[in-house]
Formats: structure tokens, sequence, C-alpha cells
């Protein structure tokens, strides 16, 4: 199920299923750890009688949020229970407290003694085991704490402060469900303390006049000792919540829209999924500079594992959107932390945890017999090529000077020494981390590593290391043109494998021949690189009503079940579609042939959730969103595809 909402500040993470419930919340980092372990946290309505929990099917649901925020606006309906439901979601940009303010309108017409319930499911540190809830008389408050982590939960309504009734008690074991049952008659149990395998509900009282509405609105504290709990609860009391969620909307305006670009001349769709996007790729970036890939927890049911880690790729190419925003700040976070967890050597292994040490791996150490780096080298040259872009916007040279050793001298020395006797990079797993070989992408982003290394090398006055990655860029485009075009199928092979004589092609159509143009390893005028991507578009469009590009021919990754792959080759990635829509971009002459660019973006906008949130790729018959969401690289797309879109629009109209 997508995460349609997330909230965050870059501390503390919260997201919110398709049915308004919160399902994960990541603290003190984006990512690391999921005090949740994906379980939701269940809201519920009682009134006169009757209830229901927020995935009750009796409700009509509205998920978005306000215009250009990280502040959500979700309405929901229920005709049995004759009441609408609105809540306003976020996280506080200051200071690590979630926010929820839940007003109700009465549509019966008539006086409602009207009961909020809100549930917590937690499971401190990524595990239930060993935590203890109790309730707080001094505080009026609940709070969950294990090993040194403490999350306070209070709330105050119209009149007054402090939880009106609560419960604590036992889940999953012994035929407990949890505390959320205790709810369903409209009273709480009052049971002041559990340990162990925990959960807590905690109520509030609303009287609701015919026709009119009342409100609450509850807090979740997060804090590494009670006393800091504590602390943070009266600062809510002193300042209200009220005010810190309208405060927190008003900063995100400003962050998003802070250069105050004319985005005018974009469809107002466009325009608003790529403020949106920003805001999105935001809520997935950690303060200490890893950039997450996604948090969303329902991906561990395909493969047991999640998207929360920092993926050097992902990393550098959602960098590249960071810069052309201007958000050099977090542009800067990013490359120090590269810094911080790159091998001496000058290579990255295969992806961290936000907190910078090794995540996580499916690449082997050893094959047939012999030792091999575990490693995607597309991963280290992007993000030397990253660091260049962010040097060509801002010219910061102390920076530059900083991230010299760890990032442009050793990797590319690295860089030299990886390749083979022809002067291609030698095998490693591709983008798609899946096969192991010599790849068009990665051959294409060494090629771009090698050249932002020289230019560095040139300004830092290194000449013999600027003219060795002048030599040896140029050397590995020529043997990329020599031994990865194939004249026979009129496009370049996606992977070489290296043989006694020679290396055998894989020609499977792939879009990432994408990187070709965007890293500049080809010249966009090339008629080989048009005739692949020509191929590309007539074989990798997806031929349904859906429409998209898919990854490449018979993708299976997350595969929707289909005989017809002439029509669907794969599930139509947002990232691929978009890449189309750049290279129109590249090859636009005239205003009138850039605003074909246009369509591909449109249509992500259409295929975007309510909320503005994307996924990673779609059902091709349905459009429904699949695998992660949001992935936050499908946004650092739209955000790239904006801005270069508006820079050739500039380019052009002078």
């Amino acid at each position: 199920m997508p995460r349609d909402i997330p909230v965050g500040n870059g501390e503390l993470l919260v997201t919110f299923d398709a049915t308004g419930q919160v399902r994960d919340l990541y603290w003190p980092h984006v990512g690391l750890p999921n005090h949740t372990d994906g379980h939701v946290q269940r809201l519920g309505v009682w009134a006169d009688g009757a209830f229901a929990w927020f995935d009750d099917e009796g409700w009509q649901r509205d998920l978005r949020y306000r215009h250009d925020t990280l502040v959500t606006d979700v309405t929901l309906t229920h005709e049995g229970l004759g009441l609408e439901i609105r809540c306003v979601d976020a996280v506080d940009c200051y200071n690590p407290v979630y926010l929820r303010r839940v007003e109700v309108r009465d549509l019966s017409g008539r006086d409602r003694d009207v009961r909020i319930f809100l549930h917590q499911d937690l499971s401190i540190g990524g595990t239930p085991v060993g935590g203890t809830a109790n309730y707080d008389p001094k505080a009026k408050a609940l709070v969950h704490y294990r090993d040194g982590t403490y999350f306070l939960i209070n709330g105050c309504d119209a009149s007054k402060c402090g939880i009106d009734h609560f419960t604590t008690g036992i889940k999953r074991i012994g035929g407990a469900e949890g505390t959320w049952r205790d709810a369903e008659d409209g009273q709480l149990t009052q049971n002041a303390i559990a340990q162990g395998l925990v959960d807590s509900t905690v109520g509030f009282n609303l009287q609701v006049q015919a026709s009119g509405r009342s409100h609450l609105v509850y807090w979740v504290a997060c804090a590494s000792s009670y006393e800091a709990a504590r602390a943070l609860n009266q600062k809510v009391l002193d300042r209200t919540a009220d005010h810190m969620i309208e405060r927190t909307a008003s900063y995100w305006r400003l962050w998003a829209l802070k250069e105050g670009r004319d985005l005018s001349s974009l469809p107002d769709r466009v325009r608003d999924l790529h403020v949106r996007s920003e805001l999105v790729v935001r809520t997935q970036i950690d303060n200490g500079g890893a950039i997450l890939a996604a948090n969303d927890s329902d991906i561990r049911q395909f493969a047991g594992d999640t998207y929360s880690y920092m993926w050097p790729r992902d990393g550098a190419l959602v960098s590249q959107a960071l810069v052309l925003g201007r958000q050099g700040v977090l542009s800067r976070r990013f490359f120090r932390f590269c810094a911080r967890v790159i091998d001496p050597e000058g290579y990255f292994l295969h992806k961290f945890n936000p907190t910078g040490t090794l995540a996580s791996s499916w690449h082997p150490w050893i094959l047939d017999g012999e030792a091999v780096l575990p490693i995607q080298e597309d991963e280290t040259a992007l993000v030397t090529w990253a660091l260049r872009q962010h040097f060509d916007v801002f010219r910061d040279v102390e920076f530059a000077r900083e991230m010299m050793r760890p990032l442009i001298l050793n990797p590319a020395k690295w860089m030299l020494s990886y390749r083979d006797e022809n002067g291609l990079p030698l095998p490693s797993w591709d983008l798609w981390e899946e096969r192991r070989g010599i790849h068009l992408f990665t051959t294409a982003t060494v090629i771009a590593g090698l050249e932002a290394a020289a230019f560095f090398a040139g300004e830092f006055h290194n000449p013999e290391l600027a003219q060795a990655c002048t030599d040896g860029a140029d050397e590995m485009r020529e043997a990329l043109m020599r031994h990865f075009w194939s004249e026979e199928h009129g496009h370049f092979a996606r992977m070489l494998t290296p043989t006694d004589g020679g290396y055998d092609r894989d020609m499977t159509l792939d879009a990432s021949a994408w990187g070709l143009f965007a890293t500049g390893a080809i010249d966009v005028d090339d008629p080989r690189l048009s005739a692949h991507l020509a191929a590309v578009d007539e074989r990798l469009t997806v031929k349904t009503e859906v429409g998209g590009v898919a990854r490449y021919e018979h993708d299976y990754y997350h595969q929707v079940e289909s005989e017809d792959i002439d029509r669907v080759p794969g599930n139509p990635w947002i990232i691929c579609t978009l890449w189309r829509a750049q290279w129109i971009i590249a090859r636009a002459t005239t205003l009138d042939a850039l605003k074909e660019a246009l369509e591909p973006l449109e249509w992500t906008a259409g295929n975007a959730l309510p909320s503005g949130v994307l996924a990673e790729q779609l059902d091709p018959y349905t459009g429904a969103p699949l695998s992660v969401s949001p992935l936050t690289w499908s946004h650092a797309t739209v955000m790239t595809t904006v801005a270069l879109y508006l820079r050739r629009q500039d380019q052009l109209s002078n």
C-alpha cells in the first residue's frame, strides 16, 4: 500500500497509508529506526453508540496536502456515522514533534456525542519487545519508552488539554489483539501501565452541535530522555499545537518557493507536481546528509527488506535535482556524507544506512572462486559527476577543496585503474542491480566521472591527473562506440560480458541509455544515439491506455503477468518516462519542439496520487502504483526535468 502523504523535518519522518492512518515513524534519522515496524496506528470514531476505524469501508477519503506545504489536508466522510472528519498533520519544522489536528463536523443536523480514539502500536527501536507504556498523571499524557527512546502522547480539545481517557495493554500475545479493541464500545479501561509487547490507546470526548464543528489536536513528542519528552510536551502546550502547525506550513511554503522562479509557463498540474516533488524529496533526506531511496515498509512483503537506505547513485541523481533547485545546503550535506562512507581506495560499496554504516547487500564478494568487488561502478562515477554539477552552480571553492581527496582524487585514480585492456570499465553490477558485466550506462557515467575529475584537477593545478583523466575518458568513449554499437541491430548493447576473444553482447534494449546524453558521454547530435533512443521509444513504450516507458524488454521486477510483451515490455516507470522528456529537451531547437516534453510531464502528473506522491512504477493495465511509494528518485526526476525544460526555454527565447 503506498505511503500517500509523508510529513517530516529531516529528523522525524511520519508516513500514512491510503486510509489516512500512520504506518511508519522514523526517528532520530529519516529511515532508521522505524518505531512502528510498519504496523498501522489506528484512528477511530465513536458517535452515539456507533463506531468506525479509519480503515472501515464506510469512509469516503480524500488525501491531499495543503498547497505547496508539508502539512496534510485529509478529509473522510462517513454517511453511516453522519460525520465528516478533517485531519491536518505535520511534523514541526523545528522540533521532533508529530502533530495531528482532528476536526469533526456533524452532517446529521443533530447534537452529537463524539469520541476520537488514537492507537499507538509502537516497536521502539524496530522491535516490539521490552517496551513500557505508562500514564503520566502530572503531564496528563501517555509515555512509551524503551532503551533511551521516549514517545510522549498528549492532546488538547477546544476547551482543555490532556487526555480524557486511556489504556495500556499487551498486543499480539496470548490472543490479545491490542488495546484498540477496548475503544470500540466508546470507553477505555484506564489501565495505567503495561510492559513487554505493549500498545496503548487514548481517547478524547467532543460535543458537536447540530451541523457544527469541534476539534482536538494530538501530538507525539520524540526524545532521548523522559525529561526531554516532558520539555517538548510543555513547549507544545506553551506555543499551542495549532500555532506549530501553521508555522510549519509557512516554513515549507517559503522553503519550496524561495528562489522565486517563474513557473507560469508550465501547465498547472505540472507546476504543482514540481513543487510537491521538492517537498516530498525533502522528507526523504536525513539532516545528516543521507538521501534515502524510499521509506515504505510494505515493500518488505516482496523481499524481506526495505528501500530505507542511501544508494550513492540515487543520491547523486537526487543531488543534481537539488542543485538545479539551488538547495545547496542539502547537496553539501550529501557530499559530506559520501566523503565519510567512501572506501579509502576511492569506490563506494552498494548502499548505506542513514547513520553511515554499511547496509544490507546482495552483491557477492566472490564469484566462481574469484574475489570481486561487490560494487556498482556508476555509483562512484556519478557522485564525482554530481559534485561537478554542484560546483558549476555554487562555485564554492573551499567546499570543493574539502571534497578533493575523498570524492575527486581517490575516485579518479581508482576509476583509471579499474579498466580492462580496451579502456572499458571492468565488470561490476548494473544500475538496476540485477546483472554483472560491463554496462552501457556504467561506461557513460565513468566517462562523465573522469571528465569531472579532470576539470577539478585542472582547476586545482594537478595537470598530470587532469591529463590522465581526459585521456582515460577519451579512450573509454572510443571503446564504447567500438564495442557497444551494433550496426546489425541499429542500437547499442546494454551489457558486454568478457570472453577469451573479446565480448559477448547483450542486445536487450534498456531505457538507461539516457545516461549517454544526460552525462555528456556522447554528443546529443550523434546519429547512433538518436537511432538507439528511437528504438527505445518504439519498443519500450507501454502500448496500453496507461502508457509510459518500461525499463527494458521483459522486465521481471514486480512484473504484471502478460503474454503480450510487444504491448507491455514491462511496467511503466516514472523515471524512464521522464528520461524521454529530457531527450526531447536536449534536442529541441525551437519552442514548439520543446513543448513536446510537456507530454511526459503531464503523463507523470496524471499518474500521481491525489496527494501528488509518485510511485516507482505503475500497473500497465490499471495505472495503480507498484513497488515503493513515494520513490525519491521519481520525484527528483520531475525536479530535474522541469529545471532542464525551463532552462532550455530561456535559451530558446533569447
